[in-house]
């Protein structure tokens, strides 16, 4: 049997038109600065100048750095690069922070352990690698999922779980600038109300629960390169090559229009493991 040829490459869809030579010179710069640039970590400072997102009113680190204080023994799950954490004035005498992904990991090393901190190389699944009862505080900024059952494991009885969290339909404006439309049971994910359920299932009781809907602004198209490479759960799979038409024409409409308008949504949670 003779072997079949494989299918010819099929060609990239044509980019739309650009507004004039140089438009396209700066599309082509841009993109390619943000395809260079590591995204490593947990800082977004690259995007300075570049985007603005709306702080949440309670002010996060802060609040954090406060419970810290008080606090004899610590955990902070999927720390990133551990920069959060880091930032923290004081840190309990014991303080460990978990982390799933390698480059991460070794960021969050180099930064927390001078600190005292240690970091656990953690799946992110079930079980928590920790003992019950043994953290009087469990933080986390921002986590991909909430085990609601380990973290009231691990925790001691009158210990807080102290977290903020991204909520439904954030950055959808984005999103489906380049996926489309999405269904009601995407958009309406990560609804606090749930977390709040889920935390009251597992035991805790839900002490403060706050959404808040904030602006985000793209003022060039490398921001929004940058972005989606790095908040890899935005638009999954994302590269330029494939969504290159789209962000020609995203490029275009920066320029006419302005910077390109989306909404983050947060919100913060605390809870306590009864005595």
């Amino acid at each position: 049997m003779s072997e079949q040829s494989p299918p010819p490459p099929q060609p990239s869809p044509p980019l739309p038109p650009f507004a004039s030579p140089a438009s396209r010179d700066r599309f082509e710069a841009l993109v390619a600065e943000a395809e260079a640039v590591s995204v490593d970590g947990w800082d977004f400072s690259w995007l300075e100048g570049r985007a603005t997102e709306q702080r949440p009113s309670w002010g996060y680190a802060r609040a954090m750095a406060d419970r810290l204080r008080e606090a004899r023994a610590a955990l902070d799950i999927q720390t990133g690069g551990g920069e959060v954490l880091a930032a923290a004035p004081k840190l309990p005498p014991v303080t460990v922070a978990t982390e799933s992904w390698p480059p991460n990991i070794a960021r969050a090393t180099a930064l927390l352990h001078p600190l005292g901190a240690v970091v656990v190389a953690d799946a992110d699944e079930p079980p928590l690698p920790f003992g019950d009862g043994a953290f009087d505080l469990v933080v986390s900024r921002h986590p991909v999922t909430t085990w609601w059952e380990e973290i009231a494991r691990v925790l001691a009885p009158g210990g807080t779980y102290f977290s903020q969290q991204v909520g439904p339909a954030s950055v959808f404006e984005l999103v489906e600038y380049f996926l489309g439309p999405q269904p009601p049971e995407v958009r309406g994910a990560r609804d606090p109300e749930d977390a709040r359920a889920a935390a009251e299932a597992a035991g805790l009781d839900v002490v403060g629960l706050r959404p808040e809907r904030l602006r985000t602004e793209f003022f060039d198209i490398g921001a929004v390169v940058y972005f989606l490479r790095k908040v890899i759960w935005m638009v999954p799979g994302f590269t330029v090559e494939q969504y290159r038409p789209q962000l020609a024409a995203l490029h275009r409409k920066i320029e006419e229009e302005g910077p390109f308008l989306a909404h983050t949504t947060r919100f913060l949670i605390e809870a306590r493991k009864p005595l």
